[in-house]
């Protein structure tokens, strides 16, 4: 029967997500290559979808990341939160295309409740336009798209149905410390990822807004606040207000940094944030709802829209907010339920206990590793930890001890020159216990490096 095959795949997947507790932050070796069952004849009768999940099962999921545990802390992934996991479920199994009220009521509804809540929280303008995507570049384009038809059109320049060929000059600012994704939003916007204006930054990765040089035509300033090493946050207030001499459209790459509005000890932080003209943010970051999340919030309406609305006689349009007109795709899922289901099952405390208690995790793994004697590189003003074992070869070595060790899994960066291993703390999962654990780890490992080879 149908269901069977359903209620098997429940089974497995609860197994699984049982067993992330005591599992190793990274499957063994062994497990990876066995993959290579996988790789096989596609083969000419069907098979049973019963012998296909427990293939997955068995072969799949020993060789996955447990970065939905408690001991990862490799590039700002979160966890998943019961509540949003069931949602993704209920998801999948509607299977709506979630392109317009026509298409799928019940996600255009979601995502037109969750735009409001996030605005609420991020305290935006009511009536910023808002689009939910993949994640943070396909976010940092949907915005940085608004910003150029807007850039553009100030100059009588209609970059929508004329394209770039003859168009007036355009600026874009970037700080030296921007995420890749913007420039890869720029490159794709036709901008150029090499024709952008570079601005300086101080010691912990903030931007300088005296930096910022008098340019003639259009501008765009990106800026960002969460550095994706330090989590430091680029000075909102003093960018806007040099941005507003140039007249230059403002967008802010937060695609971690900005959940910090939803903490009031750390919303200080964003101090300025609605002087801007757009933001980009993660949702599987640190609202711990499945891959893939994202979106992207832009104060001028009819920017967003002339750059992504989308018509066809075939399309049928409602009257209500249609999703389609905000964001690069048409066919998508219904990201804003899995939004909808987080925000709703954890409510403006729970939300904020996250990020606190993120926070606190990252400032004990970095007072943990200072008082064993390491040399702690950033500020840790949020739930970034960037920490050196000595010179570079003895840092990576560490790095890759506790890689292998599979305890807990952190990733290496160069900060400023310096080698040093990174620390992100973002899943609701992560405990008291595994922080100790995970640095008893990190410890163990480092003074083996510093003396002799590293256990395995």
């Amino acid at each position: 029967m149908e269901e069977d095959v359903y209620r098997l795949a429940a089974q497995r997947a609860i197994e699984y997500l049982s067993a992330l507790p005591s599992r190793r932050a990274v499957p063994r070796s062994g497990d990876v290559e066995a993959l290579v069952q996988f790789d096989s004849p596609l083969g000419e009768e069907p098979e049973p979808a019963e012998r296909i999940v427990e293939s997955l099962a068995s072969i799949g999921s020993p060789a996955t990341v447990a970065s939905s545990g408690g001991r990862y802390f490799g590039f700002v992934i979160g966890g998943t939160l019961p509540a949003a996991l069931a949602a993704d479920w209920m998801v999948t199994a509607w299977d709506q295309s979630a392109s317009s009220d026509a298409a799928s009521p019940v996600a255009a509804a979601l995502e037109a409740v969750s735009l409001h809540w996030l605005l609420d929280i991020f305290e935006l303008p009511q009536a910023t336009a808002g689009a939910f995507v993949t994640g943070a570049t396909m976010a940092n384009f949907t915005a940085l798209a608004a910003a150029r038809h807007w850039a553009l059109a100030r100059q009588g320049w209609n970059v929508d149905a004329d394209g770039l060929a003859g168009a007036p000059p355009l600026t874009a600012m970037v700080s030296a410390e921007a995420h890749p994704s913007i420039s890869k939003s720029l490159g794709l916007l036709g901008l150029g990822r090499g024709r952008t204006v570079v601005i300086q930054t101080d010691e912990q990765g903030r931007m300088r807004p005296d930096a910022i040089p008098d340019v003639d035509g259009a501008v765009i300033i990106c800026a960002q606040v969460g550095n994706v090493n330090t989590g430091s946050f680029d000075p909102i207030e003093a960018i806007c207000s040099r941005a507003a001499e140039l007249d230059a459209w403002v967008h802010v790459d937060g695609a971690f940094g900005l959940w910090a509005a939803a903490s009031p000890s750390h919303r200080h932080l964003l101090r300025g944030i609605g002087g801007a003209q757009s933001w980009s943010t993660d949702a599987h970051k640190w609202l711990n709802v499945p891959y893939d999340s994202g979106m992207a919030f832009v104060s001028d309406v009819d920017a967003l829209t002339e750059a992504m609305a989308m018509h066809a006689d075939y399309l049928a349009v409602g009257e209500g907010r249609q999703p389609k007109h905000y964001i690069p795709e048409l066919s998508r899922r219904a990201r804003g339920v899995d939004i909808w289901a987080a925000l709703r099952s954890l409510g403006r405390s729970g939300l904020a206990a996250l990020v606190d208690t993120c926070c606190r995790h990252a400032t004990r793994f970095a007072d943990g590793l200072r008082d064993a004697g390491y040399e702690v590189l950033n500020d840790v003003v949020l739930n970034q930890v960037l920490v050196s074992f000595g010179d570079a070869d003895a840092t990576r070595r560490v790095i890759a001890g506790i890689q292998e060790d599979g305890t807990c899994w952190c990733g290496g960066t160069v900060w400023h020159g310096r080698t040093a291993m990174r620390i992100s703390v973002t899943s609701w999962r992560t405990s008291d216990e595994d922080v100790e654990r995970s640095l008893e780890a990190m410890l163990r490992i480092a003074r083996h490096v510093s003396t002799g080879p590293v256990p395995g």
